[in-house]
């Protein structure tokens, strides 16, 4: 994939930003109980794209937002992600042994401490988003803790999987999984482009409402691009399980459009998305070339 090298320099540097803050603010695994503490730090540590947190502070320059709140806002959103991954790959979900080519975390810890690492997981991050300082007006930070409750919750990420749940082996129309995935894939990645936007200077309405267009498209995107990546790429390749999708008989933009209509459509999901951003001019080339990374990554 042929990407900026200012782009490359950017992510690197903040994915390390990032590294080390998680890596100093979670609990140390010598901490009672230190099995938990393990299995919170194995889920989260040294895995991932680091796509949503790219995604605060790509936003989170358009409003000129400090770094500090940044990656507190970007960590607690990675800590969400990582909980949901985790609950995800557990026998009575998924059922998956591999993430992020490794093995999941119920296979290292076995069931019951993934459990509690993700649910600890999930606690920790709205431990952060209130004990840091991520905006002057105390109203405003008590905005982001919202905005982060509502993608976490039964209208986003959860009320999606459980959607998910309640839909395998059976045949779902387009609109029913573009809703699905915006609870639960886009909510998170709308959350992450939104509270980034939120912590420094107030953009104008009708640019908030255009980087809202731009975040819906790229979660839309990102996932018709990972059904087709579930159906093209081997598990060595993906780092996950491929083809356990159509293994578990569930609906995919793949299986609804096939496989070509659906990389066309995530193509036009990139234009819509980048379009969006037209408003903000140079200001959005860090976003436009997140876009391009999720819309043409090949795993």
């Amino acid at each position: 994939m042929n990407l900026p090298s200012d782009f490359k320099h950017w992510s690197s540097e903040i994915c390390h930003i990032l590294e080390d803050f998680l890596q100093h603010h979670l609990p140390g695994p010598h901490i009672v109980p230190q099995k938990l503490h393990e299995a919170m730090r194995f889920a989260v540590l040294d895995g991932g794209k680091r796509i949503r947190p790219l995604l605060v502070f790509a936003a989170g320059e358009l409003v000129n937002a400090p770094r500090e709140a940044l990656v507190v806002i970007a960590g607690s959103i990675e800590l969400l992600h990582a909980y949901s991954l985790v609950h995800d790959d557990l026998p009575i979900m998924d059922n998956d042994t591999l993430r992020r080519g490794k093995p999941t975390c119920h296979v290292q810890y076995g069931e019951a401490h993934a459990l509690l690492a993700g649910d600890t997981l999930q606690s920790l991050a709205f431990q952060w988003m209130s004990e840091f300082s991520l905006h002057p007006d105390p109203l405003v930070q008590l905005s982001l803790i919202r905005q982060l409750a509502v993608a976490g919750g039964s209208r986003g990420m959860g009320g999606g999987q459980a959607i998910d749940l309640e839909s395998t082996n059976g045949l779902m129309s387009l609109p029913e999984l573009e809703a699905m995935h915006l609870k639960k894939t886009g909510a998170l990645i709308r959350a992450a482009v939104l509270m980034g936007a939120s912590c420094g200077e107030t953009l104008p309405s009708f640019e908030y409402r255009q980087l809202s267009h731009y975040a819906n498209a790229l979660g839309l995107a990102f996932q018709v691009v990972d059904d087709v990546l579930d159906a093209e790429m081997d598990t060595a390749t993906l780092g996950k399980t491929a083809g356990k999708d159509a293994a578990a008989n569930k609906s995919t933009y793949v299986s609804i459009m096939g496989r070509v209509q659906a990389r066309n459509f995530s193509e036009e999901l990139l234009k819509t998305a980048r379009e969006s951003l037209e408003a903000f001019g140079p200001r959005r080339n860090r976003l436009e070339s997140l876009a391009n990374f999720i819309v043409n990554r090949r795993s």
